[in-house]
């Protein structure tokens, strides 16, 4: 019952932040899509930071690593810290440039115009809705079983048939609320403020349950000689993955570059230099974050209670791993912190998710194809909030269906938005990509992804690989081979467009 007050205080304590920054709500379709472009550096590495690291990020890796062994960190984090930082430099700051001279609010109209097609908007978004709601359903997976884990016998008369703990249909509810009236009343702004707020918890939190949870099990050193002792193989890379499987992981932070969240929070951003403290830091708090996760994930295959027994039964349930460990070895107080904490990472992605994909339908779908200058403002803000209730009640009902790891259908959802890097990648830095070419690479993309996800029976066989690498690698040549060779074989974009978004480079026959 404590950590069900502790973490039902917290929520409170978010939806009481999220009245207080409405107040700074200017009222206007830029200010609630895009913060009037006044986001500063430390809040942009937060909103930034606070967004890619998921349910994936905490539940996930501490699952994967108490299933696979130390290894994902190498496979994952490391990859993740070089590859996103490259990405924010080369693709974030030059989207940023275009989008705020031409006033793009949204990645399709960014690539409507680059790509001289309006029926390009019309094949992006079921694609990018499509590849979002699994994103969104990895967030409220990884809250419903860390909630359901932290409160177990809180209510037994209320929930009988989960031993009085909160079930994942119920907390899964009550966070879509929470999160929902903070993006419903502030915009992205709000969503800003909260996920600076909620970084700093989860990274604050992260640490102190790994000092905790190490000191219960008499230090780092022997936690890890326990693992050594019980199961050497979750300590060694060597023998376990492949060279082949390694570097096949290099595709998937690549899909940062084309997320429908971080592009919109990249927007945000006061100025170019607003960008270098997140560059700087992003790789340092992906440190800090994965570290502890994935070592109390590897601590946990050979954790025990005084009693003998272990900390994580062999039968648990998915994606519990995390909350067990602060369960059981932490007191009610800091257990339900730390909930809380665990809780703020997941939700500091829900929020961006929910409004990227409603600000797309609002000014791709609804705002381009019915005239946007017909449109005042409030109607554009009120159609953006609907289509964030739909989103928000969609989801809900797919996390009510059998749970998959979340580690699992995150790196399904990676994987299509990596596939899509190429065509960002050669919009801005390849003048002779050309409409053809990106139709075909966005085809290839969806068609090579349903086909793969399909035979790992849609996303539940865990560790599923293509010719020995993740499918993303598959993904993304078919991608990239498809917008090369059907860009080659078709007309270049015309001149007006390659002087409006290449101003400074010469004309030439080979372009």
């Amino acid at each position: 019952m404590t950590q069900l007050l502790v973490i039902s205080a917290y929520l409170a304590l978010l939806l009481g932040l999220a009245l207080a920054t409405s107040r700074l709500f200017r009222g206007t379709a830029k200010d609630y899509f895009l913060a009037s472009h006044s986001i500063g550096p430390v809040m942009l590495l937060m909103s930034v930071f606070g967004t890619t690291m998921t349910a994936f990020a905490l539940v996930g890796s501490t699952g994967e690593a108490y299933a696979g062994g130390i290894a994902v960190y190498g496979l994952v984090a490391s990859w993740s810290g070089l590859i996103h930082t490259a990405v924010f430099f080369f693709v974030g700051i030059k989207l940023w440039a275009v989008g705020k001279r031409y006033g793009y609010l949204t990645q399709i109209q960014y690539f409507r115009a680059r790509f001289e097609s309006d029926a390009i908007g019309l094949l992006l978004f079921p694609i990018l809705v499509g590849l979002v709601i699994p994103y969104l359903l990895t967030g409220l997976l990884g809250a419903g079983s860390v909630v359901q884990a932290l409160t177990m016998g809180a209510l037994p008369d209320v929930f009988p048939a989960t031993g009085g703990a909160v079930p994942p249909a119920v907390s899964g509810l009550v966070i879509s609320i929470v999160v929902l009236l903070y993006v419903f009343f502030g915009g992205l702004r709000g969503a800003a403020w909260a996920n600076t707020a909620q970084t700093v918890v989860f990274l604050i939190t992260g640490l102190i349950t790994v000092y905790l949870i190490s000191a219960k099990l008499g230090g780092a050193a022997a936690a890890s000689r326990a693992v050594l002792e019980l199961h050497p193989e979750k300590l060694m890379r060597e023998g376990q993955v492949s060279q082949l499987l390694f570097f096949s992981y290099v595709f998937i932070p690549l899909s940062v570059g084309m997320f429908p969240h971080v592009f919109q929070h990249w927007l945000t951003a006061r100025s170019a230099s607003t960008f270098k403290l997140t560059v700087i830091a992003h790789p340092l708090f992906i440190f800090i974050v994965w570290a502890p996760c994935v070592l109390i994930g590897v601590w946990a295959t050979a954790a025990v209670m005084p009693d003998g027994s272990f900390v994580v039964p062999v039968e648990h349930a998915p994606n519990s791993e995390l909350a067990l460990m602060v369960l059981k070895l932490t007191s009610p107080v800091v257990a339900g912190v730390l909930g809380a904490g665990i809780l703020a990472a997941i939700m500091s992605s829900l929020d961006s998710q929910f409004l990227a994909i409603s600000s797309i339908f609002t000014n791709d779908i609804v705002g381009h194809y019915m005239r946007r200058d017909t449109l005042s403002d409030r109607a554009l803000i009120n159609l953006g909030r609907g289509f964030v209730i739909v989103v928000v009640a969609v989801t809900y009902l797919f996390s009510l269906a059998e749970p998959r790891s979340v580690f699992t259908l995150a790196i399904w959802c990676f994987s299509g938005f990596s596939a899509l890097f190429p065509l960002v990648f050669a919009a801005i830095y390849w003048r002779r990509a050309t409409r053809a070419g990106a139709v075909a690479s966005i085809v290839a993309t969806a068609a090579i992804w349903l086909i793969l996800f399909y035979d790992s029976g849609y996303g539940a066989q865990r560790g599923y690989l293509f010719l020995g690498a993740l499918p993303a690698a598959t993904m993304f040549f078919c991608s990239l081979v498809a917008l090369v060779a059907v860009s080659f074989m078709t007309e270049p974009p015309s001149t007006k467009t390659v002087q409006k978004f290449f101003p400074n480079a010469e004309p030439t026959s080979a372009d």
